[in-house]
């Protein structure tokens, strides 16, 4: 240890022992065992407020000691009243209890005593380390009785769900407590940048930068075209905060022109780890794409992403608008001149976020959305090229994370309505959906067996969103049939698939830190929170489940992650989709 450092570290022992004023009094967490010439045995017994991995303690003491023997561990004299205590080996989850035994040796018949205790930076001495819950959780979204499923409730639960998913340091309007709090906090500390913030993606704890980036379009979306449903379900401001919350990163995440970070977390390593976010010990890599290694499709989803959110805080906070919309055509023109699909930059998102559909929706759907937000007619021209480049207006089959077509389908109708190509491309889409895409014998359209509910939310909101700006002919076929979508999710076959909402909702979804108890109660014991029988302690409330097989088949199963997981994609088109519902009714 440097000199340096040890100024440092006595300067903070003293900043830490004048908490403690009375010189002879030991720590409340030290309790005394025996005593001989020269030696006593002593058991420290505290609480932790935060996880760490590997036990760092500083002992100070009231008189000189000769040594101190720390027996699960190694110890460092730093002088003759401080001690290190060092075991890399041990972790310990918020929460968690920490016990040990110890020696000290002295010289004289004045017996030294601890009177402060610096614990991987928490003061550990007086007793008060021990994990306090706040008050109940009581989720704030009350029953309106609008529309037959409550539609409002149900939306406002949605939104609330983008809070439990929330990384990074929580604000003081976090509603989602006491289970969570803030967490990695180190993200990007790897490459020198600050990459707190964003969501996690589902029941893990990865930050996928491309279907965050989907998740923020579409939530942006759905404010900007069904505003008076936000607005009658009180939810504008919650919805523009769930946006900002991914905004706020992707603009951190943005480190130079041709650089993007799209990845915080190294799928295999997440997914080998069922705990809360707050309890992470696992290296969380952060992964980029730069001219050397570009992603079209997540530099264009991106660009998408902002410009949308550029128009949703246009009249509400201009200076943060412009700062989006500025960034967005950076990305785009990075998109746009460096092509390549981004799971060959980013590799690791090749087993769980590649872009199967390629990057050509994601430049025709990124030229749309800045077309918007600027009226630039070079983003027509760049729409047009992408459309004839790479096909766009035949194959959409749904409407994703992966797959924009239909998306851009609609917003092309509405933002270039004298191009009749969209229009009709639309109107083919939603042709298919209604006359020969698959269904459930219940009735739920069936897209793709992963998520099948998340597939039926999506092209919900699109038919929907036709029915408010598309063939006034269809209108009313539209509606009602993205109605019969939504009533199957939300309880027309016997039961709800959202989290916390409607009649047997489900309570064991696949998601680590609502099935995770609160502390002292450990989540690693036996694998207590993926594996115990009962449901998750706590109500992920407003999470839509991923769904029924192609028979209906569902069974509220923790481990079921293709049925019973949710994702922050999920709730996207979901959410527009009920602020349609309330705003049409």
């Amino acid at each position: 240890m440097t000199r340096v450092l040890v100024q440092v570290l006595l300067l903070g022992l003293t900043t830490l022992a004048l908490l403690h004023p009375g010189a002879a009094e030991q720590c409340a967490t030290v309790v005394e065992d025996h005593e001989w010439q020269g030696n006593y045995i002593a058991n420290f017994s505290s609480q932790t407020a935060v996880p760490f991995k590997g036990l760092d303690i500083v002992f100070t003491f009231d008189g000189p000691v000769t040594g101190m023997s720390y027996f699960e561990g190694s110890t460092e004299l730093i002088d003759d009243t401080h001690v290190r205590l060092i075991n890399n080996d041990k972790f310990y989850e918020t929460g968690a209890f920490v016990h040990f035994g110890f020696s000290v040796s002295f010289n004289g018949d004045t017996k030294p005593l601890v009177v402060a205790i610096e614990m991987s930076g928490q003061d550990a001495c007086d007793g008060t380390l021990a994990w306090t819950t706040e008050s109940p959780y009581v989720q704030p979204c009350e029953p309106t009785g609008m529309g037959r499923y409550d539609y409002a409730q149900a939306l406002c639960m949605s939104i609330l769900f983008y809070e439990a998913q929330r990384s990074g340091h929580l604000p003081e309007d976090q509603r989602v407590t006491p289970w969570r709090w803030d967490s990695a906090l180190d993200d990007g500390s790897d490459v020198g940048h600050d990459l707190t913030g964003g969501y996690y993606d589902a029941g893990d704890h990865v930050k996928f930068g491309f279907p965050m980036a989907y998740t923020a379009t579409v939530l942006a979306w759905g404010l900007l075209d069904f505003p008076q449903g936000y607005a009658a379900a009180g939810q504008t401001e919650y919805g523009r905060a769930a946006v900002k919350w991914a905004t706020d990163y992707f603009l951190k995440a943005h480190t130079a022109e041709y650089e993007l970070y799209g990845q915080v977390g190294k799928g295999s390593l997440d997914h080998g780890f069922w705990g809360r976010p707050e309890d992470m010990y696992m290296d969380r890599p952060s992964m980029k794409i730069d001219k050397d290694a570009p992603g079209s499709d997540l530099a264009g989803e991106t660009a998408a992403a902002l410009a949308a959110a550029s128009i949703v805080f246009k009249d509400v906070d201009s200076a943060y608008s412009a700062e989006l919309l500025g960034v967005a055509e950076e990305l785009y023109a990075f998109a746009d001149e460096y092509r390549l699909e981004y799971h060959n930059s980013i590799t690791d998102a090749a087993d769980f976020y590649r872009s199967w559909s390629g990057y050509g929706d994601e430049l025709l759907w990124g030229a749309l959305w800045l077309y918007r937000a600027t009226g630039d007619d070079t983003y027509l021209t760049k729409a047009q090229a992408a459309w004839d480049d790479f096909s766009l207006g035949e194959g959409a089959l749904q409407f994703s994370w992966d797959d924009k077509k239909a998306g851009a389908y609609a917003l092309g109708s509405l933002v270039d309505p004298s191009n009749t190509k969209y229009a009709d491309a639309l109107k083919a889409f939603l042709t298919y959906l209604k006359n020969d895409a698959q269904y459930t014998p219940g009735g739920l359209v069936f897209l793709d067996p992963w998520g099948s509910n998340r597939h039926a939310a999506n092209v919900a909101f699109i038919s929907l969103w036709a029915a408010k700006y598309g063939d006034p002919a269809d209108a009313a076929a539209n509606r009602e049939w993205a109605d019969g979508q939504l009533g199957y999710i939300l309880g027309d076959f016997g039961h709800s698939f959202v989290v916390g909402f409607g009649v047997d909702p489900p309570s064991h979804p696949h998601h680590r830190s609502s099935s995770c108890p609160i502390p002292p109660q450990s989540c690693f014991e036996n694998s207590w929170g993926q594996n115990q029988p009962g449901p998750n302690p706590h109500t992920l409330y407003g999470a839509l489940v991923g769904g029924p097989d192609a028979s209906d088949g569902y069974t509220d199963v923790r481990t079921d992650y293709q049925h019973n997981e949710v994702a922050c994609d999920y709730n996207a088109a979901f959410s527009g989709a009920l602020a349609a519902m309330v705003e049409l009714n």
